[in-house]
């Protein structure tokens, strides 16, 4: 996508993931046999990590600020997620 955009990224973008074991997997060739049932995209993601143009990190679920985007999450965390991302309400600009 980003070479569509004619955007060329200097190092390599990172990933931060709370799944340890799918971080493993994209670095790790030898457990393709335990994997025939994963699809086409996380295969792309495995050529990105060997060709260097995408790094995966480990981040914990408490840190992830993109559950917000991706998840039925509690209230609580909602609204702690919100803050951090740094979202405010329209109403707050005046």
């Amino acid at each position: 996508m980003l070479d569509e955009l004619k955007f060329e990224a200097k190092k390599s973008i990172k990933l931060l993931i709370d799944n340890k074991s799918t971080i493993n997997l994209a670095k790790n060739p030898v457990s393709h046999g335990r994997s025939k049932h994963i699809e086409t995209r996380f295969y792309f993601l495995r050529e990105q990590v060997n060709n260097g143009k995408l790094e995966m990190a480990y981040c914990s679920t408490e840190t992830q600020l993109v559950d917000i985007l991706t998840k039925a999450i509690r209230p609580d965390r909602f609204v702690k997620l919100i803050i951090e991302l740094g979202v405010i309400s329209c109403n707050d600009l005046d």
